[in-house]
């Protein structure tokens, strides 16, 4: 198990992909370690191990009418702990004590090898590593009945991310979508966030100090619904990449 660099062009498919190990960490100066593989020949896990996933609730005015909710006048947060984190292929398990577990399409946002601590909105985009794809699983029904939102959002497996970190991407508007089999579910972009990317990242860093490899959820476009046992669900991010997973009940 290591870190690697990925090279070639992803709208190819795996087929084109290459991936470069690399020594240690991905921050800071990268060097390789000359060994090679086909994407299609390795498995892809989580692209990064957070020590804290921060999301955004109701960042976007639709999912947020759809609920029923008023937009928030600031930044709405949220917690996922580090073992509801993982990979592409993952499977999704439905815990029994759940009758409605729903996908949320997301943006995420990786945090550099800074960190983040108390910086301005104009300072912010210092502390990006790169971007990834997430799926925000979400226990809706325990989420309405507990009030807060802790249990139905932590559940293990009920953060996807991946399928790799792109260090080099424009997240100013981008499409956000989501699919379930060959269903299109949610269709959004990151330009009508009520908060943007900068303002998120320094709004948390107030709060928490954000370590390198943290994660922030940028929230999810309108859309969301449920899963099942046997689906599989699929995260895009326009020019990014897509992250798939099946869903299976836990028992």
């Amino acid at each position: 198990m290591s870190f690697g660099v990925v090279s070639g062009d992803p709208a190819a498919g795996l087929d084109g992909l290459t991936v470069e190990q690399i020594e240690g960490l991905p921050f800071g100066k990268v060097t390789t370690t000359g060994q090679r593989w086909a994407v299609a020949d390795v498995r892809l896990l989580s692209p990064i191990l957070p020590s804290k996933v921060v999301c955004v609730g109701r960042n976007y005015a639709e999912h947020a009418a759809e609920h029923g909710a008023d937009v928030p006048k600031e930044p709405l947060l949220f917690l996922k702990p580090s073992t509801a984190v993982i990979g592409p292929g993952d499977a999704i398990k439905l815990p029994p004590v759940s009758k409605r577990v729903e996908h949320e399409a997301e943006l995420a946002v990786v945090i550099g090898m800074t960190g983040a601590r108390r910086l301005d909105r104009s300072a912010a985009t210092s502390a990006i590593f790169g971007y990834t794809c997430a799926n925000d699983v979400t226990a809706r029904d325990l989420q309405r009945s507990d009030g807060q939102w802790t249990r139905a959002k932590g559940f293990d497996s009920f953060c996807p991310l991946g399928p790799w970190i792109d260090t080099e991407f424009d997240a100013s508007d981008v499409e956000v979508n989501c699919t379930v089999g060959d269903e299109v579910r949610q269709q959004g972009r990151t330009k009508d966030m009520i908060f943007d990317i900068p303002t998120l990242i320094s709004y948390v860093s107030y709060v928490m100090t954000l370590l390198p490899g943290d994660v922030i959820l940028t929230g999810t476009p309108a859309g969301v619904g449920p899963l099942t046992d046997g689906d599989t669900v699929t995260v895009g991010i326009g020019g990014l990449g897509t992250l798939t997973n099946p869903v299976v009940n836990l028992d």
